[in-house]
């Protein structure tokens, strides 16, 4: 990815928190798939005309690295991951290459059992390894995405894991995202310093599969004036993510995003929950059903079901590459705070903005217009301004 770009283009980090996981590797693997030619860049929005002018670094400038707690190599999850389908065959050796240079990037993550370090120390270390990796690769910014396995919501003052990743972000002057349901910048006690550090963050959960199609659907029945009585569901999924929301209180976490998503386009919560199973045969795929009652035209009861079978990987890999470069160009620009406008990304995103897709797609692009008109000394004084950070 990084050896075929021009000295002169500036390159860009991508700095992943769980980083030898199933997205992240798709991520990494997609990206220098693309950027060799090798396949189309199938799901990415940022790929589309109506972004095209948007000043986006290129895929060939990202570079990658980032912080986890298990040490399989990139290039050995890239073929466990081809041997199930998840990758196409034959691409883990095609990008054996780039696969090694960002598994050479990452960083033991933490905390694991026995560490003694404090909050503090974590989020200094982590901070470090950060601007380790700007600073040795001379990148112009890197943004960090969180990509790890959900935790369940925080209980009293102790930052979760993913906390102290966020923070170590801001610290190391880098924008945020969240991709997952995990508290992250949402911890109270991060909101100052995340006003403070002048810098754009967006989040959080992605959405990809169920509650896009809710995302979808319910603004239809609400255009149609159709009154929904209930609305069910049910996951079934394997992989890390199944094996994590076996956790109640994970996938509490996870089902809260759902249940708003739901609600915002809705204007209410009807009847019914989400369940999520662990399918550990499942692997990377998931299938997920809804069973939505709803009563139409003189109170007669109807019924819709609607079945989504896919890989959250290959779902999922696509929209990182998307934040990661529309977060950097918001940098560029000198925006800052929660970006409301990547709410198409998000079950539960931060900000202002519609919950209903084709509303939230008409903000990404009135966003994509904005970056466009961006004035060029805008984007050099921001340019300035990370140097004296670094």
């Amino acid at each position: 990815m990084s050896a075929s770009v021009s000295p002169s283009v500036p390159r860009v980090g991508v700095w992943l928190i769980g980083a030898r996981g199933s997205v992240a590797t798709t991520a990494v693997a997609g990206c220098a798939a693309v950027t060799a030619g090798l396949h189309p860049p199938t799901g990415m929005v940022t790929e589309t005309p109506v972004l095209a002018a948007s000043g986006l670094p290129a895929l060939s400038s990202l570079v990658f690295g980032g912080h986890d707690t298990v040490d399989c190599p990139l290039p050995k999850r890239a073929e466990a991951l081809a041997a199930g389908g998840v990758l196409p065959p034959g691409l883990p050796a095609a990008v054996h290459a780039e696969l090694t240079a960002a598994d050479q990037e990452i960083r033991p993550g933490g905390p694991l059992a026995g560490d003694t370090r404090s909050e503090t120390e974590l989020i200094a270390a982590f901070a470090a390894d950060i601007r380790d990796f700007v600073r040795r690769h001379g990148l112009a910014r890197a943004v960090v995405v969180n990509v790890a396995s959900t935790e369940p919501a925080p209980t009293g003052d102790a930052l979760p894991p993913s906390s102290l990743y966020a923070a170590a972000a801001l610290h190391a002057g880098c924008p945020y995202v969240n991709f997952t349901p995990s508290a992250g910048l949402h911890h109270p006690a991060l909101t100052a310093l995340a006003t403070a550090s002048g810098l754009p963050y967006a989040g959080r959960d992605g959405k990809t599969g169920q509650t896009l199609l809710r995302s979808v659907l319910g603004p239809m029945f609400t255009q149609r004036a159709l009154t929904v009585r209930a609305w069910s569901g049910t996951n079934l999924l394997g992989g890390g993510d199944g094996a994590s929301l076996a956790d109640p209180a994970a996938a509490a976490a996870k089902n809260a995003g759902k249940e708003r998503a739901l609600a915002d386009v809705l204007g209410e919560v009807p009847e019914g929950e989400v369940h999520i199973d662990d399918v550990p045969a499942l692997g990377d795929w998931k299938t997920a059903w809804d069973h939505i009652a709803f009563d139409g035209f003189l109170g007669t009861r109807m019924i819709l079901q609607t079945i989504w079978q896919g890989c959250d990987s290959s779902l999922a890999a696509p929209l990182i590459l998307d934040l990661a470069r529309l977060t950097a160009r918001a940098h560029e620009a000198g925006l800052s705070g929660p970006l409301g406008e990547l709410g198409f990304y998000f079950k539960d995103p931060v900000g202002h903005g519609p919950a209903a897709l084709g509303e939230q797609y008409a903000a990404l692009t009135e966003f994509a217009e904005r970056l466009a008109a961006a004035r060029p000394e805008e984007t050099a004084r921001c340019a300035d301004a990370d140097e004296e950070r670094q």
